[in-house]
């Protein structure tokens, strides 16, 4: 005998199956589970929603508690969604008779939850799918007509799964996966094609890619313990300290060195531009100027032979994390760290730098494969304010650098307005300054990823990360003269 959330007369019961062709979901005698992985993803996504921020912080948070198993699925569930959701939108729409503009964000994100599984996860059983959706809105005590509404449009779905993936055509729009604006100016910067590699590439998982710390093993040797343990690997094809990692290890924790710090995440493109602050040669002085997590911090590390190194960062979260990972670097401790914005910085200091690497805070339309959630986040009015606080930073670096230092501007970003034009604008009112060409400084492999005008530069069709780096030179007293 069926047992219903409420007692519901025959004659409801049929006027129901009459409408939505099943009936109502069967869920009287199933408590809402503890905090599982599809909760935690629908909790994730919908605080995601309303911030509008990077994901990140929020899955740490809310996935902490959670099982190993748990942990990686979530991750997936979370991640499939948000690089595949302008295709999940499309699905939905054609199976709601609601539109999707007038739903609730939790109802709306534990569709495009579902339907992610349904689509891409051949492994969960559809009905898996449809029921644990519905249980994880029933744990956030949402109303019995939306359950309802949320396992009739799922299960309709669900019996037409077939006929959608048989549909599905990469020459529809909506499968690009990303705002009709960003492919928009991308057909017209890089053309139809590559614009296409582009959003394939950041519509697939990346693969996981390390720079070897080199202070303590070799490529070679780092290589061959992964190799012990069954762990398939490729050198990276630009970066000479480069890894990939082709086997489906879950957390790079989980690798074997993790714990000895032989290693860290790092992608090529990346690796890359910290190769433009040499030569590394002299006693000179160096400064971080946006360090972040201290990914270019700990490589600038590994490059420079006596480590004069500041490396600034303003915000706290992220200064903890970088004090955390320089304490797991050889000579991190040497490097001076600094919790204050770039300005301030060079207000309450008389110190003066050779180098001076600006990674700046942009857009990050060149990393949305790893961070799948700025597709979404960003609108193309985001790019002039981008630009206004890139400039700010690029005039207080000049202030910290000696004559004749240089300053390596570089983003994550693919858009003109972030980069070649901040370029050009601090030239105009920085003549004192010039640009030098890239190319003397990069490995051997990458050096035919610098432009006519001697910038860095590569994209996600080259199976990179979307980076650009400019070298800028502070001209000499003497040479003025």
């Amino acid at each position: 005998m069926i047992n219903y959330l409420f007692p519901v007369p025959k004659h409801l019961l049929h006027n129901y199956y009459n409408t939505f062709g099943h009936l109502p979901i069967t869920m009287s005698k199933k408590k809402p589970s503890s905090p599982n992985a599809r909760t935690a993803a629908l909790k994730t996504l919908c605080q995601w929603a309303e911030q509008k921020k990077t994901i990140s912080p929020i899955m740490d948070k809310l996935l902490e508690p959670l099982p190993a198993n748990d942990r990686r699925l979530c991750g997936k569930l979370i991640m499939g969604t948000l690089r595949n959701m302008g295709q999940l939108d499309h699905i939905i729409t054609g199976y709601s008779k609601h539109p999707l503009a007038k739903m609730k964000i939790t109802t709306l994100m534990a569709l495009r939850l579902a339907v992610f599984q349904l689509l891409f996860l051949d492994r969960i059983p559809p009905s898996a799918a449809v029921n644990e959706t519905v249980l994880s809105l029933k744990a956030q005590r949402q109303p019995q007509w939306l359950l309802n509404f949320v396992n009739g449009v799922l299960r309709r779905i669900s019996s037409e799964i077939d006929i959608i993936r048989a549909q599905k055509t990469i020459a529809d729009d909506y499968d690009f996966n990303h705002p009709s604006w960003m492919v928009t100016r991308w057909n017209r910067y890089f053309g139809q094609q590559l614009s296409k590699e582009i959003c394939l590439a950041n519509n697939q998982e990346p693969k996981l890619c390390l720079r070897v710390n080199t202070k303590k093993i070799s490529q070679i040797e780092l290589q061959n313990i992964f190799i012990d343990s069954q762990i398939e690997t490729k050198k990276g094809s630009f970066a000479p300290d480069a890894l990939i990692i082709y086997s489906n290890i879950g957390s790079p924790t989980l690798l074997p060195g993790f714990k000895d710090s032989l290693f860290q995440v790092q992608g090529e493109a990346a690796q890359l531009a910290s190769f433009l602050m040499g030569p590394f040669t002299g006693n000179k002085t160096y400064l971080d100027g946006c360090a972040g997590l201290g990914g270019k911090t700990s490589h600038l590390i590994q490059l420079i032979k006596n480590v004069s190194l500041t490396a600034i960062e303003p915000d706290s979260y992220r200064f903890k994390l970088l004090k955390e990972n320089l304490t797991k670097t050889p000579n991190g401790n040497s490097v001076e760290t600094v919790n204050l914005p770039l300005e301030e910085f060079a207000n309450s200091t008389s110190k003066q730098f050779d180098a001076i690497l600006l990674d700046a805070p942009c857009s990050g339309t060149g990393v949305i494969g790893k961070h799948p959630e700025i597709r979404w986040n960003r609108q193309e009015s985001d790019l002039k304010r981008y630009q206004s606080e890139q400039l700010k930073l690029l005039q207080v670096a000049s202030s910290l650098l000696n004559e004749g230092g240089i300053i390596v501007y570089a983003t994550c970003s693919l858009e003109p307005e972030e980069n070649e034009e901040v370029i050009e604008r601090f030239l105009t009112d920085a003549p004192q300054f010039i640009t030098t060409p890239c190319h003397d400084y990069l490995p051997s492999k990458a050096k035919d990823l610098v432009d006519e005008k001697g910038f860095f530069r590569s994209n996600q069709g080259l199976g990179l990360e979307g980076f650009f780096a400019a070298r800028l030179q502070k001209i000499c007293t003497d040479r003025e003269k």
